[in-house]
């Protein structure tokens, strides 16, 4: 499985370049490297690979800059950050501008693989239930799974994967009251270390782009001391729990 993998390492430490790279190519996966950002964020919009291994801490473009241009570009290949930084602000800015995991330097290279694998799985198996869907419409939103966009009242606007992902997860349960904790599983994994904040945070940039009124919305609400509920055609006498 892995032999078809194609995998973008993009890190300017030369040995740890070639330590990581040479470990990928020993577990089948076929293996390109970036030696600074911009060389990265090149090669990754050229290649379109199927996983990104990104460092932070680069020459010419730093890595949050370049995640921020990947998801701009619509670029929905997975990212796994791998950096010395590891505190909680640099981790949920990571999450936010719309990694998928992030491993703190120095790390083991069995955890590496693991972890790799395990976003593999998940990003190829998608979120069960409408991942084959191809678009789907609810109140103003016609959403289209397959350009990582959504056409908002006439207007298109475009998703990162984490925000499609997200989306994906609140119409499988439309409805259904499900907690922070619950989207953070399925959403994130249970392997990743975001909070709570990092929920709500995306919660909000999704907001902006489905609701007719952010401030109050309609189809994405807060049930206070529990979670969020998604609901396609909402009940507008009910007022909105926000």
């Amino acid at each position: 499985m892995n032999g078809a993998t194609r995998v973008l390492l993009v890190e300017d430490e030369e040995s740890l370049r070639m330590a990581v790279s040479d470990a990928l190519t020993a577990a089948g996966y076929l293996v390109t490297v970036a030696a600074d950002g911009e060389e990265g964020l090149q090669r990754a919009l050229q290649d379109a690979p199927d996983l990104i291994l990104l460092d932070l801490m680069l020459p010419r473009m730093d890595g949050f800059t370049v995640l921020k241009r990947l998801r701009e570009d619509q670029l929905s290949s997975p990212v796994i950050i791998l950096s010395a930084r590891g505190e909680e602000w640099d981790r949920l800015q990571g999450f936010e501008y719309g990694a998928d995991d992030y491993i703190v330097k120095p790390f083991s290279v069995q955890e590496m693989l693991l972890r790799m694998r395990a976003l593999l799985e998940r990003t190829r198996g998608g979120v069960p239930g409408i991942k084959d869907l191809e678009k789907a419409r609810f109140g103003v939103n016609q959403v289209d799974f397959q350009a990582y966009s959504i056409l908002h009242d006439g207007q298109r606007v475009g998703l990162s994967r984490r925000e499609m992902e997200l989306l994906r997860f609140f119409m499988e349960n439309e409805g259904r009251t499900v907690s922070r904790d619950q989207v953070l599983n399925a959403v994130w994994g249970v392997d990743e270390f975001p909070s709570h904040r990092t929920v709500d945070t995306h919660v909000l940039k999704l907001r902006k782009k489905i609701e007719v009124n952010p401030e109050r919305p309609q189809h994405l609400r807060t049930v206070h001391g529990v979670g969020y509920q998604f609901l396609a055609q909402p009940d507008v006498t009910a007022g909105p729990a926000r």
